[in-house]
């Protein structure tokens, strides 16, 4: 999510101009799938189709990082600290360049024919959603800077990054859309889009979450996501939906979505029961 910090020019230095090892390391992690795709090319490791490859690889990462980005928050509330939004803007900008970055290349991929990409965006709901998400990435960037923000207010300006958790939804419904198949990772990264979103929801009603808290919107949410694979797979091609859901106890074959979205909400809350300070003790008389 993109925030409202001063701009500086070169990303992994601090407001004050000196060396940041958080913001050098979280840039430096960014840029990674850049360079291995540029790299990967260069050298014919994509395979017999490296834009197809390359195509999927940018919008993947673009939600990859769309997750980490809307996890700084409930993580920086669960460590009692705000250190990691220093790096947030990095990661919401990079969610925006992967987006772009998958645009164009779908761009080339259609030969740039403008008629036809018109036509395929409006007769094709995924990539209408696709779209859709894309525009709202580009807002956000777009009033990203200390300049726009001030133009704008702060009010306006929160109501349009406020705009985030649509956009997931309208990014993850294009990944499961496109991947018509194997929905493993749209389901893992809709699982935790969930879970940020039922955190986000219960600190507002609630205020601080507790690390029980915490465990039991993990277990809730993961259970949502079982349970969403399971309709996915019973709607799409008829699987049972007791069998699909027995599946999450087998592992010989691959751990199911909900196993990790139930780790990544157990990590928030131990982190939380961590740094829970410890109850005052009394004296005795």
């Amino acid at each position: 999510m993109i925030t409202s910090s001063a701009f500086v020019p070169v990303p992994w230095m601090d407001r004050r101009g000196h060396f940041a090892p958080l913001k050098a390391l979280v840039f430096a992690g960014v840029c990674m799938p850049a360079l291995w795709l540029l790299a990967s090319t260069f050298n014919d490791h994509l395979g017999s189709r490296p834009l197809t490859v390359a195509l999927h690889e940018s919008g993947l990462w673009s939600i990859r990082f769309l997750v980490l980005s809307l996890a700084i928050t409930p993580l920086s509330q669960a460590m009692g600290s705000m250190r990691l939004s220093a790096v947030r803007r990095i990661l919401g900008v990079s969610v925006f360049a992967y987006a772009a970055l998958h645009f164009v290349l779908y761009l080339i991929d259609q030969q740039g024919d403008v008629g036809k990409i018109f036509n395929e965006i409006t007769a094709r709901p995924y990539l209408t959603l696709g779209f859709i998400a894309l525009c709202g990435l580009a807002l956000m960037a777009a009033t990203s800077t200390d300049r726009i923000i001030a133009w704008l207010g702060t009010e306006t300006w929160q109501n349009v990054q406020s705009l985030v958790y649509a956009i997931a939804l309208l990014a993850t419904l294009h990944f499961f859309m496109q991947a018509k198949i194997d929905v493993t990772e749209p389901i893992w990264m809709g699982g935790l889009f969930g879970l940020l979103g039922l955190i986000r929801f219960a600190r507002k009603m609630f205020g601080d979450l507790s690390a029980l808290a915490l465990a039991l919107l993990s277990l809730l949410a993961a259970l949502l996501t079982a349970f969403g694979e399971a309709f996915w797979y019973h709607l799409s091609i008829g699987a049972p939906l007791g069998q699909i859901l027995l599946a999450n106890g087998d592992f010989s074959f691959s751990v199911r979505p909900a196993w990790y979205v139930l780790a990544g909400g157990l990590v928030l809350a131990l982190i939380r029961l961590y740094r829970a300070p410890l109850p005052k003790r009394t004296r005795r008389s």
